[in-house]
């Protein structure tokens, strides 16, 4: 028996894990060539395929389809030079993560309209719009000494610690694993953090004020879209983190940069702008490492009052401070409901746990409530349970304090490499967190070929771009400063890369 038919089957082409459905229709007025081009091009366009997703080469994209290979080179020719599609030497086809400006636009919306013919249509932005912060490069791993910054030492997990707590939560597990929790945190988590950041940060907090996020990340997204309207003013250290900066710009906020200098943010140059947002990192500033002096966080406090503005305060790496005490958080300064607090557990404990939280003004906790719920149905009911026990239990305490050492000691050991190999060094941030930061000497190369040589050597080193920072000019000696992450090396690994990187810097 014979069928007849207009369009061949679909063949469900395979892409990494998506599977691509082209039906081509033989009886069609367009080539084939064409009808494979305009296929894929609306499966980026709508979302089907995504930046950087792989795509079949044209051996099996032709196989598959049934037509010669080249159609679908033609086809695929094309695609690249509309900018749809990209080619990796030796490593394959991907989808551009810079589509073109216009590729989401119809035929229409790029002719432009006269005012008769009515505004055109808004669309969403391009992927390639959106700038995004650096994560870890997994290359680095090969390296002999790579002092990547915010990385906690996985040998100072406390396994056995956190094992007990999930072994004894799973053997009461009821019906949490299958049950919806509440999305703003379990309420014996919350209530755990807020017992430790009153004696440590001065923050004093009702639990129903604590939203427990997915690490500040999830937290800047909560607090940017609670109080971020496209065209509101955003105020941001300059140098500040991509991460946070990039948020509020995806939201549709002014990015409005304030120098840092010894003392921190300098505030009299705060702009004279009503309902303004101000990101801050007074602890430990992201990425100098300065500490915001108290007559500076006093003043930062009365801006926000007279301006009816809100502070992020970024308190991500707090828990290590290694001369003298740490300052109150502008939080538990705060007697006008004017600071968002942001902590996570990401640097005390790891990263993997995504577990954060927001702490919120009164006035804002139920809006911060409400806007978890519409973000995602909460966190990891397992992991939460085991950090409030661990918490409540005395064990993050003593973690704290053993971990506190060590790394003061693996500061200790980097400085006097430091010292040992390059004589007397300018050094920022040394005195908290878990990066310091060096001014490279007269006569060095720049941080960026520095941290080019010390890869050919085997040692990982982080410029301001590298290490997630966002400068605002080139005239603040940025491109001078070199960040190094010390915590997840040992002393040994600290001397023998800083020594690799001496050799590497004099050859």
């Amino acid at each position: 028996m014979t069928f007849t038919t207009t369009d061949r089957p679909a063949p469900i082409v395979k892409s990494g894990h998506v599977q691509l459905s082209i039906i081509l229709a033989e009886l069609d007025k367009n080539t084939l060539q064409n009808q494979i081009f305009d296929q894929i091009r609306s499966m980026i366009l709508n979302g089907q395929l995504k930046c950087d997703d792989p795509m079949p080469t044209t051996r099996e994209l032709s196989s598959q389809l049934g037509v010669s290979r080249n159609t679908a080179v033609l086809a695929y020719e094309r695609l690249i030079a509309e900018g749809y599609i990209r080619t990796k030497p030796y490593v394959g086809t991907f989808v551009s993560p810079d589509l073109p400006d216009t590729a989401f636009l119809s035929a229409d919306q790029r002719t432009p309209q006269t005012e008769e013919q009515g505004a055109a249509i808004e669309v969403p932005p391009p992927c390639g719009a959106l700038r995004t912060h650096r994560l870890a490069d997994p290359e680095r791993r090969r390296l002999a000494a790579d002092f990547w910054v915010g990385r906690p030492d996985a040998r100072s997990f406390p396994l056995k610690a956190w094992s007990h707590h999930i072994k004894n939560r799973l053997k009461a597990v009821g019906s949490n694993l299958t049950s919806y929790n509440d999305a703003a945190g379990l309420m014996e988590l919350r209530r755990a953090v807020a017992k430790h950041l009153a004696p440590a940060r001065g923050v004093v907090a009702d639990p129903e004020q604590i939203v427990i996020v997915g690490g500040c990340q999830d937290g800047f997204n909560l607090v940017g879209r609670l109080l971020v309207t496209p065209g509101s003013t955003a105020v941001v250290e300059s140098p500040c983190y991509q991460g946070a900066a990039f948020v509020l710009e995806s939201l549709g906020a002014t990015l409005y940069p304030v120098p840092v200098d010894q003392d921190g943010l300098d505030v009299s140059r705060l702009p004279k702008t009503r309902g303004a947002v101000a990101y801050v990192t007074p602890s430990h500033q992201y990425p100098i490492g300065v500490t915001m002096s108290l007559q500076r966080r006093l003043e930062l406090l009365a801006w926000a009052t007279q301006y009816d503005a809100y502070i992020m305060e970024d308190d991500y790496d707090s828990d290590f401070r290694f001369i003298g005490s740490p300052l109150t958080a502008l939080k538990g300064l705060d007697r006008n409901e004017r600071v968002i607090y942001l902590g996570t557990f990401s640097k005390c404990m790891g990263p993997g746990l995504r577990l954060g939280y927001v702490v919120l003004p009164p006035r804002l906790a139920e809006a911060g409530r409400r806007m978890k719920m519409l973000m995602n149905n909460g966190q990891s009911w397992l992991e939460q349970a085991a950090m409030a026990d661990f918490m409540s239990s005395g064990e993050f305490g003593r973690h704290l304090r053993r971990i506190r050492q060590l790394y003061r000691d693996r500061r200790d050991a980097l400085l006097g490499a430091l010292r040992n190999h390059f004589g007397a060094c300018e050094i920022y941030g040394d005195q908290a967190g878990m990066h310091l930061v060096w001014k490279l000497p007269d006569g060095f190369p720049d941080a960026a070929e520095v941290e080019k040589r010390g890869l050919a050597a085997g040692v990982g080193v982080c410029s301001l771009a590298t290490g997630s920072a966002l400068r605002f000019d080139d005239i603040n000696g940025g491109d001078r400063l070199l960040m190094l992450g010390f915590v997840a090396l040992t002393e040994k690994e600290i001397e023998t890369g800083i020594a690799r990187l001496a050799q590497a810097l004099k050859a």
